[in-house]
C-alpha cells in the first residue's frame, strides 16, 4: 500500500495561540479525508520541526508526503530556506517520496477566498 500524507507547514511564532488555526486546518483535513493522515509542521519557534512532523508521518507508513507550505506568498523562507530543509528531510527518508505545493497564498481559489471573505465584511 502506497500511502500519501500531509504536512502543513508554517512559519511558527512565540505566541502559542498562533498556532491554532493550523491546528484547525488539521482537525478539517482529518474530518474530510480520514484515510489521508495530516501533520503540521513549523519552520521555527514552534514544534514540530518538518523533520519531525515527516518522522511521525514515515513511522506511520507513509510512503509519499506533500509538503503543503501554509504561507501567504513564495517568500525568502519559501525560495531559500525550505528547498533546503526538503532536501535534508529527504536525505534522511531516502526511501519516501517527498514533494511540495507552492505556498497557499498563490493558489488562486485561496485568493478568491480571502475577497470572499473581505466582501462579507462590507
Amino acid at each position: 500500500m502506497n500511502m500519501k500524507a500531509i504536512v502543513l507547514f508554517g512559519h511558527g511564532a512565540r505566541d502559542a495561540r498562533w498556532r491554532e488555526p493550523f491546528d484547525r486546518l488539521a482537525s478539517l483535513w482529518k474530518s474530510r479525508y480520514p484515510n489521508a493522515p495530516v501533520e503540521v509542521a513549523f519552520l521555527e519557534l514552534m514544534q514540530p520541526s518538518l523533520e519531525g512532523a515527516i518522522a511521525t508521518q514515515v513511522l506511520a507508513g507513509a510512503k509519499e508526503v506533500v509538503v503543503v507550505p501554509v504561507f501567504f506568498g513564495q517568500g525568502g523562507h519559501l525560495r531559500n530556506d525550505f528547498p533546503v530543509l526538503l532536501a535534508s528531510c529527504q536525505e534522511k527518508f531516502p526511501s519516501v517520496t517527498l514533494s511540495a505545493t507552492p505556498a497557499v497564498g498563490e493558489d488562486d481559489a485561496v485568493l478568491q477566498a480571502i475577497i470572499d471573505f473581505a466582501a462579507r465584511a462590507i
